[in-house]
């Protein structure tokens, strides 16, 4: 594979990265105006998304063994075309069954990304941490554009606007990767491009078993943490960002890209030292943000979010590394299919769990007590992952 083709595969997945995570916060913004725009309670709102939540986990293991099977850049081809039209598709809905069906359709497509798109970046990858890292900034830059592009679309266009236009934003991209794939600038690769040292079959076992612990829990910080942000800001930084839904949207914006960025930082420490450690050190630093986001207000706020989200993104370089060293090539892309199951579909259940929290004591400080006990038990499970040996290492220094 030519370097201009590593490249462009490098470039595709970031972008691809980038949609995968645009419509959540989209969503979760535009959720705030669904009361008026279809009579819709924003806790019975907030439940339309849960189709697409499921889909997007339950379908990952299908979509990374098609990829391991039958083509990674086939897959990452339906993937763009599908998303964009689902976008579209979305924005076009006249009432809540319409737009659940559109959000299933997003749940559908956007299934693809994670498991396919992570496993082909880091068969591309000489260096997987920095790669991943770089990666990340991507997938947070998504989640930090969909805020930002939700509450301008909303309060300039309609909610409507914010779904259609990245939709056709997306649907261009998958145009363009469809005549790369024909020029031969995006080609199929198989085995990693920088081979790694095999797991031992025992180690793969034992750190399956923990990992499935661990990415359940992260999963579900993250998913939580994303919806309740922007309703969290509204309830208690209202006086401090003005009405509509720019201000919210746009200190959303603002947090996602600060800790998408800090993601390179983090892929470095996953290349640089030892993973486990890497791992539970940032859900430790989590734990004292979490517990501080369930009661504070104003301006302290948005700083123990920015910090809370920061350490919880860092996360995924250190997790998705972790899960490529103890899983053979050849099952990578389902593995990876797996840990979205947990991370997506199953954490996605979060979701409805902090709907009836909220509805119950009208407030978000047993949301946050929860989220803090997951990251505990994160750091207590990651140290039980296998020691890696100064001899393993330096094997895959040297490849």
């Amino acid at each position: 594979m030519s370097a201009a083709s590593a490249r462009a595969s490098l470039a595709y997945s970031c972008a691809g990265h980038v949609y995968a995570h645009i419509f959540d916060p989209i969503f979760f913004v535009v959720a705030l105006a669904l009361p008026k725009a279809m009579g819709l309670p924003y806790e019975d709102a907030l439940l339309l998304i849960i189709g697409g939540k499921v889909l997007y986990g339950i379908l990952a293991p299908g979509a990374g063994w098609l990829g391991d099977r039958w083509s990674a850049v086939g897959m990452m081809l339906i993937f763009f075309i599908g998303l964009g039209l689902a976008g579209i598709a979305t924005g076009l809905a006249n009432n809540p069954f319409q737009l659940s069906l559109g959000l299933a359709g997003l749940g559908f497509f956007g299934s693809i990304y994670h498991p396919v798109g992570t496993a082909w970046l880091v068969r591309n990858a000489t260096n997987r941490g920095k790669a991943l890292g770089l990666n990340g900034i991507f997938g947070g830059l998504g989640a930090a554009l969909g805020g930002i592009v939700a509450g301008a679309l909303t309060d300039a266009i309609s909610w409507r606007a914010a779904f259609i236009l990245p939709g056709v934003v997306i649907l261009i991209s998958g145009l363009l990767f469809a005549y790369s794939l024909k020029k031969g600038q995006v080609v199929e690769i198989k085995e990693d491009l920088k081979p790694h040292a095999a797991p031992s079959k025992g180690e793969t076992l034992h750190a399956g078993l923990i990992l499935t612990l661990t990415m359940l829990c992260t999963g579900l910080i993250y998913q939580v943490t994303q919806p309740a942000l922007p309703k969290l800001f509204e309830a208690r930084l209202g006086d401090v960002l003005g009405d509509g839904l720019l201000g919210v949207g746009g200190l959303v914006t603002l947090i996602y890209t600060v800790a998408g960025l800090f993601q390179v930082v983090a892929g470095h420490w996953a290349d640089r030292y030892p993973l486990r450690y890497v791992y539970a050190g940032v859900y430790l630093a989590q734990v004292p943000m979490l517990l501080a986001a369930a009661w504070v207000g104003g301006l302290p706020l948005a700083l123990v979010t920015m910090v809370m989200v920061s350490m919880n993104l860092a996360g995924i370089p250190a997790e998705n590394s972790l899960l490529a060293r103890y899983t053979p090539a050849k099952w990578r892309g389902t593995a990876f299919g797996m840990k979205f199951v947990l991370s997506f579909g199953i954490s996605g259940l979060g979701v409805p769990l902090m709907a009836i929290i909220l509805k119950t004591t009208g407030d978000f400080i047993w949301v946050f007590l929860l989220l803090s006990l997951m990251a505990v038990i994160v750091v207590a499970a990651s140290l039980m992952l296998p020691r890696e040996t100064p001899k393993a290492r330096l094997a895959e220094a040297a490849n």
